[in-house]
């Protein structure tokens, strides 16, 4: 490949001038993630994508993707900011899936499932957490038994994003329970459409019914579902974990059209809601809203840095962590800013021009999202402590206990 980034930009100018819808990037359409009609039309945008050879920049060749350089991408972000996109396939498809199984995954694997996927056949995503499991990831007791034909699943999990859209789902499971939690884990890559999965969606307090939960009952898959080695399922869910929380920051190299878009809404253009309530010179209000621009500005410029650091192995792959805590304090600031500005005229629906800021209070039910994807934000800040800033580590009491040994629930 000899074309220059400056060469890959014009011709994609032109390529997506050509092909692709075009919106106003201060006020995208916006994707009910819930629907399925999102994700129908997240994968025609993707075969298109595909079918002109900009899909997958930054994943290998051999795997279907173009085999460039994260600068490739940034351009191919900048020249698309002006048309419709597929960025709900980013995350967890792309960015944390994806990238897990390139990391980790058989050659079959690696070429079917990502291959797939950048072609806009597939959607991935994540089975982690469990209803008894809190943030205790390495606290599964979703179990895999071995048969003679590879292995019966049984157990549940929750919270799994977008999983009514998924083809296949990352799971982890518990293979051996005779050793400490974190030796006996395995990652299977499962077909959400096999026999022994029922499946149903969780209402949240915004109404939405993007999450789901799974249950597996008598589930049976084969050998070739295994993600990295057998009991060293913990490995896989770490790699996973780093790639989650680099692209719940918006700093995933395999994130195409990344950026505010990302969150499917436009963000907060504080003057104009500033004069549409009324507040246009208002210090307090002009204070407020500096703090927020502010923070979203050292935002972008820290994903830049932490990206580069890692890549440059000045900073550990852990390192991602500062990107997914940072992003989620600013999320809750940008959003109860907002809320803050628009006083009630964002949680009493009113006739007349402010009627649209209901939205800003919707929005405000599901604020702590960004602390929660990825892990919590206090656990984020057990790994920056122990791991990039080499902190003791807190006291663990089934730290080195067999799993089946740990105590759980009331005395």
């Amino acid at each position: 490949m000899t074309e220059t980034v400056e060469q890959f930009a014009a011709r994609a100018a032109r390529w997506l001038a050509e092909n692709m819808p075009r919106i106003d990037p201060a006020d995208p359409p916006y994707t009910v993630r819930a629907e399925q009609a999102s994700w129908d039309r997240a994968k025609e945008l993707q075969r298109t994508l595909h079918a002109g050879g900009f899909a997958g920049i930054c994943f290998p060749r051999e795997y279907g993707g173009l085999g460039l350089d994260f600068a490739y991408q940034r351009a191919f972000d900048a020249a698309c900011r002006g048309y419709e996109m597929p960025l709900i396939l980013n995350v967890p498809t792309f960015a944390i899936c994806a990238a897990t199984l390139l990391d980790m995954g058989t050659e079959e694997q690696k070429r079917d499932r990502i291959g797939a996927a950048i072609r806009g056949e597939e959607i991935l995503c994540q089975l982690l957490s469990e209803p008894s499991g809190g943030s205790d990831l390495a606290g599964v007791i979703t179990r895999a038994e071995r048969t003679a034909d590879g292995w019966l699943i049984n157990g549940a999990k929750t919270w799994s994003t977008s999983a009514f859209a998924a083809d296949y789902g990352l799971m982890l499971a518990r293979t051996d329970p005779a050793v400490p939690k974190h030796q006996g884990l395995t990652m299977f890559l499962v077909p959400l459409a096999a026999p022994g999965i029922t499946m149903r969606r969780i209402t949240e307090v915004n109404g939405n019914e993007e999450f789901c939960e799974e249950f597996f009952d008598g589930l049976q898959v084969g050998d070739d579902a295994v993600v990295g080695a057998v009991n060293q399922g913990w490995e896989v869910a770490s790699r996973q974990l780093f790639h989650e929380r680099r692209a719940v920051g918006g700093g995933s190299e395999f994130s195409s059209g990344r950026g505010p878009e990302n969150l499917q809404e436009a963000p907060t253009d504080y003057p104009a809601l500033a004069e549409a309530t009324g507040q246009g010179d208002d210090a307090r209000v002009q204070d407020l809203a500096g703090r927020a621009l502010v923070r979203r500005v050292v935002k972008e410029q820290l994903i830049e840095h932490v990206g580069s650091a890692i890549a440059a192995g000045t900073l550990p792959p852990t390192a991602g962590t500062l990107i997914r805590l940072f992003h989620a304090e600013t999320t809750e600031l940008e959003v109860d800013t907002a809320l803050a500005i628009a006083g009630t005229a964002a949680v009493i629906a009113e006739a007349g021009d402010n009627a649209d800021l209901l939205g800003l209070g919707i929005r405000y039910l599901s604020r702590q999202t960004g602390s929660l994807g990825g892990g919590s934000s206090e656990m984020a800040r057990n790994v920056i402590g122990e791991r990039i800033l080499d902190f003791p580590r807190e006291y663990a009491a089934d730290r080195g206990v067999p799993f089946n040994q740990v105590k759980r629930g009331r005395a």
